[in-house]
């Protein structure tokens, strides 16, 4: 997992070789004059779900894994939680992996919680176990999508 500021994200490039296709889309996109769905920038390889959030709490909010995609997830309205906790320490799924979804959650309880804030962005890889949208309100947020 990774959080850090977008000012940063040159740093990740490396790790990815979409990566900077997705930075380089974020920052030069208007995502507050954009409606919310699915953008497609390189196919199934790459492609951002601009979402709309709905608050949970802690206990609301469930664990989650994929195992075909890194989540990049990036905050530009409101604060957002997010707990955290390996995959692999991740022993309670709730049914079993939605392929269609790229999927699974567990009722496992996070080890750690960051505070993601605007202008800052998580990764999570297929071995991060994370619970996104902990808080109060709605908000927008904007989630890359990154073929393995």
């Amino acid at each position: 997992m990774v959080l850090d500021s977008l000012a940063n994200a040159a740093r990740y490039y490396a790790l990815h070789p979409a990566f900077q296709k997705a930075f380089d889309f974020i920052k030069n996109t208007d995502f507050s004059s954009q409606q919310t769905g699915k953008i497609v920038i390189d196919g199934d390889n790459l492609f951002i779900n601009h979402a709309d959030c709905c608050g949970k709490t802690v206990e609301q909010a469930k664990i989650e894994t994929h195992n075909q995609y890194i989540d990049i997830q990036v905050a530009y309205q409101q604060a957002e939680q997010i707990g955290y906790a390996p995959r692999c320490e991740l022993k309670e799924p709730i049914g079993e992996y939605d392929a269609a979804k790229d999927i699974t959650f567990y009722t496992d309880k996070a080890q750690s919680m960051v505070t993601m804030n605007p202008g800052q962005f998580t990764i999570f890889w297929p071995e991060d176990g994370h619970q996104p949208a902990i808080g109060e309100g709605s908000w927008k947020k904007i989630i890359v999508k990154v073929k393995v």
